[in-house]
């Protein structure tokens, strides 16, 4: 029985992927078919990095294509990011692909928290991830990321970024004595910022994940006006209160043109440790209605367990002190959509231009 490229195709036009939820020949993800005596084989290349997932959808593709045409199949399913647009005007970082923005509109909703697991969960993935601590009076990633000491500087002008996890991160906190307090006014806080953003030697990150401090004031407008970022994940809890400020944080991105890429919903639920009772402490389907209000999607609501917080304090966040658990695999599936998001947004093509170098 002969197979057609047209068969192959037709077969993968009627497959989704579950985590762009679109089908692979719309998502441009199916390269190089070739139809032989010996079966067929073909290239998928996703836009998003898949590592625990490829094994996954290679089996999904050969199994469509072996139901629909009835030959035999070898996929090779590999994933690339590339670099996408930011507001106009903005400069890309040099060695940065992507930077996306973790923000809430007020503090106490585990922010910090969600975006060293989204961080980790990316790299889990296989991406080369970085970790920016942009919470210059309460900086809290040196402690969730376990990372002690001073960074270096090879050349006097930048500063090489420190390792945790398998994460480059730079941090005020790596800067500073731990008990200080930054007693700062708002332009040394934002220059501040910028200058850990610049000045560190970022090493080739398809994302940088910064962590935003609450609230939409100075170190957030400096961010959303003059730092390359690629889209914005906005953490709320389902409580009213906290809904309300993290509509702001939402409509301030909005304002300036940076693209929501989704909203996480924390403590949407407790489960009893003794008993097993689960109870909304703090409201229900709250991050879920903001998401309708605001044409935006919900990547997903994590419960309040006391090993998130536990596992974050030792310096160990719960995507690599318990990569099995179900709380890991929740910040996986977000980290996916976060990818999925970002890859759907219009390419950069700044980096293809040629630098004009005039030469006496």
């Amino acid at each position: 029985m002969s197979v057609s490229e047209q068969q192959v195709q037709g077969a993968l036009k009627e497959l989704i992927d579950p985590n762009t939820q679109k089908d692979f020949i719309a998502t441009k993800s199916v390269r190089n078919i070739k139809v032989g005596g010996d079966g067929v084989s073909l290239d998928v290349v996703l836009p998003y990095p898949a590592q625990t997932v490829i094994a996954e959808i290679k089996a999904m593709v050969e199994d469509r294509i072996k139901a629909a045409t009835g030959a035999t199949a070898t996929a090779n399913v590999t994933w690339k990011v590339v670099a996408h647009g930011v507001q106009k005007g903005v400069k890309l970082i040099p060695g940065v692909k992507n930077i996306i923005a973790v923000s809430s509109g007020k503090g106490g909703v585990g922010k910090s928290t969600t975006a060293v697991n989204l961080a980790l969960a990316l790299a889990a993935e296989g991406a080369r991830v970085g970790m920016l601590d942009a919470d210059i009076y309460g900086p809290s990633q040196p402690t969730m990321l376990g990372i002690t000491g001073r960074p270096e500087s090879t050349d006097g002008q930048s500063l090489e970024p420190m390792y945790g996890h398998g994460l480059q991160a730079m941090s005020i906190g790596f800067l500073i004595d731990v008990e200080t307090p930054m007693v700062w006014r708002g332009p040394m806080v934002t220059q501040a910022l910028e200058q850990l953003l610049n000045q560190t030697s970022w090493k080739e990150l398809d994302y940088l994940v910064v962590d935003l401090p609450p609230g939409t004031g100075d170190i957030q407008l400096t961010l959303a006006q003059r730092v390359p970022v690629t889209g914005a994940v906005i953490v709320t809890t389902p409580q009213d209160i906290a809904l309300i400020d993290a509509r702001k944080g939402l409509k301030m991105f909005e304002k300036v043109g940076v693209p929501i890429l989704g909203v996480v919903e924390n403590m949407s639920l407790h489960i009893c440790s003794n008993c097993g009772h689960e109870e909304r402490i703090f409201g229900e389907g709250g991050g879920e209605r903001m998401c309708k209000d605001y044409g935006v999607e919900f990547l997903g609501g994590l419960p309040l367990d006391i090993r998130i917080r536990e596992e974050a304090d030792s310096g160990n966040p719960t995507v690599v002190a318990a990569p099995d658990s179900r709380i890991a695999q929740i910040y996986r599936q977000i980290a996916r959509r976060v990818a999925v998001k970002v890859g759907d947004l219009a390419v950069d093509h700044s980096s293809k231009f040629p630098s004009i170098v005039i030469q006496n």
